[in-house]
Parts: structure tokens; sequence; C-alpha cells
């Protein structure tokens, strides 16, 4: 991806994702996607909104996003700006797990749902980022994806392994 490297030129990743991040939000509000995505809308308007939406945006990062504009890309955005958090976190050495409960988690279960995981992989609890989710159809406990490695101590997976292991001959 071509925002990654050049932030990675720059030393400025987190000054790229927190712009590719704000356009993303703006992204939501309809009046603003309204004038950003539509083509019926000249590029040069694109781009000067651009400009007065995103005024702290170095001259580089502007550079690119008005290129995204004149391609008619910008719709992307929020893509791209998940793309390079998973690029930057990887080069940091940060792992992201796709934790599912059964009802929502507050901050104090979530810290810890991060320090079992953070062990459990041999990392520094820094090193590890989790994204929450809520599926009722587990009953309870915790389901934790990171990659492809699947960890599930979830009510429903503990039951269907109870049943593997009593119709087992």
């Amino acid at each position: 991806m071509a925002a990654f490297t050049v932030a990675a030129e720059a030393g400025d990743f987190d000054l790229w994702l927190s712009t590719l991040d704000e356009l993303a939000r703006i992204l939501r509000m309809p009046s603003a996607r309204t004038v950003l995505i539509s083509p019926t809308v000249a590029p040069s308007d694109k781009r000067a909104a651009l400009d007065r939406l995103l005024p702290s945006a170095t001259p580089v990062i502007r550079n690119f996003l008005h290129i995204i504009a004149d391609r008619g890309r910008l719709v992307d955005v929020p893509g791209m700006a998940e793309a390079l958090r998973e690029m930057i976190n990887k080069r940091r050495g940060i792992v992201t797990a796709d934790v599912t409960t059964a009802v929502p988690i507050d901050a104090q279960t979530e810290q810890v749902v991060m320090q079992r995981l953070a062990s459990y992989l041999q990392r520094e609890p820094s090193q590890v980022m989790i994204r929450t989710h809520v599926d009722p159809n587990i009953i309870g406990g915790v389901v934790a994806r990171i990659g492809d490695q699947l960890i599930d101590d979830s009510v429903r997976g503990r039951l269907e392994r109870l049943r593997r292991s009593l119709t087992t001959p």
C-alpha cells in the first residue's frame, strides 16, 4: 500500500493513520459523503472540500488524498485506514484478537481478557489489541481468533467438546 510506504519513509505512521481515520469518520456523515463520493462533483471541488475538512493534514498526506479524490476512490478510505492499521501493527509486533462474548463486556473485563491473551501468546499486553464482538449463540465464555488461531473457551464450545467425547467410542 502506497500510504504505508510513504508513511514509513517519513516516520509518521500515527499521523497518517489518524488522518485516514478522521476522513473515514467524515465519510460516514451523509452530507460529506454526498459531496466527496458523488461522481457529479468535480474533483477540484472534492480537493477543496478535503482541504477544508482536514486542515491539519501535511502536504504529503493532502497530495495523497487529492490523488485518491481525482481517481474517485474516496469511498475506499475506510478500508485503506484499516489496511494501514494492520500493516503498522504488524510492523510494531502488535497482534489483533477478535474476541466474541455472549454479552457486551466492560472495560475492566476487556483488560483482563487482553492480559490473559497476552500471557497465552507470550507477549506484552501492549502488543495485544482486541476487537470485541457479541454473539449470544456462544451462551457464555469467550472465543478469541488471532489470525488463523482459534481459542474457544465458550460454554457452547465446551458443551460441543463434551458431546463429542461422550459419543466417540
